[in-house]
């Protein structure tokens, strides 16, 4: 039997990391994967979340075989299904309720319930995956399926994903709780993706791991080629190797311009004997640097005594940054000695 899951977000902005948890569930699980916006609420709706919802999945490569398909364009055939159904009756508003809960507004719009089960029975949706805040959804709307006439789906309710405090992972108080929000602060697609597929479908809450979450930002910068990481921190291809400790691309991209355009700095002469002795061993090595000939100026530098923080200095502008032998490897000779004068 075919699978068929479905994907149901509402539009009030940037896609919530415990969604995304769902939205990777879904894939997994699905043959095919419907993307469905529930957007019976108006009022809630934020101009361009939809947009930014389809960027977010994208971005971490979570596909769809239908959709995007918005509850209010299929508003007709909601009414139509309530219109055949038994057991119902209007409120002193004018709502149409099935036992108690509202189906129709008094204007006549669907309510989620209502839309949601009927959408999923048109679709063919197999199988429901959702957050467990859903879990008491499922009893009214089996009693609708069947009221219908329709085969409900097998229900799937996994954990939440809540803040380090062990509360709701808010979009607004958290900093990282939405994927635009992770996107901003230079977490590569790769790392957010793998901590999803780390939480897979949680049997109990968790609560969000920041540190996690940073330690597979860097292995993910680590193991992105040399093309793709210079691409993502606006560098030339020659700094990828300087760049590859960094721990989100945010400071990829500050220790790439570290290194193109360093702060100017005037040194002491307690550093003259290190940036000589490494203007010495620089000038003996023609051309471009290889990774054991940089190693190997630092070897002689520390061999000495050298004032490392003073070279890298003269050399980026800041007291730390990438390993200083990448630095090296990544200037030009003539650069790399330009710079060591300037700072003398």
């Amino acid at each position: 039997m075919e699978v068929r899951t479905r994907f149901a977000p509402s539009p009030t902005g940037s896609l919530h990391l415990g969604s995304a948890l769902s939205a990777l569930a879904n894939r997994r699980r699905g043959d095919r994967l419907l993307l469905r916006i529930d957007d019976t609420d108006p009022s809630r709706e934020t101009p361009g979340a939809v947009e930014a919802i389809v960027e977010d999945l994208r971005w971490l490569g979570i596909d769809w075989e239908d959709g995007p398909v918005r509850q209010s364009d299929r508003a007709e055939r909601h009414r139509a299904a309530a219109g055949g159904l038994a057991a119902t009756e209007l409120d002193e508003r004018g709502a149409l309720v099935f036992r108690g809960r509202t189906l129709l507004r008094a204007d006549g719009s669907p309510t989620y319930h209502l839309a949601s089960v009927v959408d999923d029975a048109d679709f063919g949706i197999t199988h429901v995956v959702r957050g467990g805040d859903h879990r008491d959804n499922e009893p009214f709307q089996r009693a609708l399926f069947d009221a219908l006439g329709a085969e409900p789906p097998e229900f799937v309710h996994h954990g939440l994903l809540l803040g380090e405090d062990g509360h709701k992972l808010s979009k607004r108080e958290h900093p990282l709780a939405t994927v635009a929000a992770l996107r901003a602060a230079g977490i590569p697609a790769e790392a957010v993706r793998a901590y999803l597929e780390e939480l897979g479908e949680p049997r109990h809450d968790v609560h969000l791991d920041p540190a996690r979450l940073r330690r597979l930002s860097v292995d993910a910068i680590a193991a992105l080629p040399d093309d793709e990481l210079a691409r993502r921190a606006g560098a030339p291809v020659e700094l990828a190797r300087a760049l590859r400790g960094a721990r989100d691309l945010g400071e990829a991209r500050a220790m790439a311009a570290a290194i193109l355009e360093p702060a100017a700095v005037r040194l002491g002469d307690d550093a003259r004997p290190t940036l000589e002795r490494f203007a010495e061993l620089r000038s003996g090595a023609n051309g471009g640097l290889d990774e054991d000939g940089a190693r190997e100026i630092v070897r002689e530098l520390k061999a000495v005594g050298g004032d490392l923080k003073a070279l890298r200095l003269a050399l980026t502008g800041v007291e730390r940054g990438p390993e200083l032998w990448t630095v090296i490897a990544a200037l030009p000779r003539d650069e790399a000695l330009r710079r060591v004068d300037a700072a003398l």
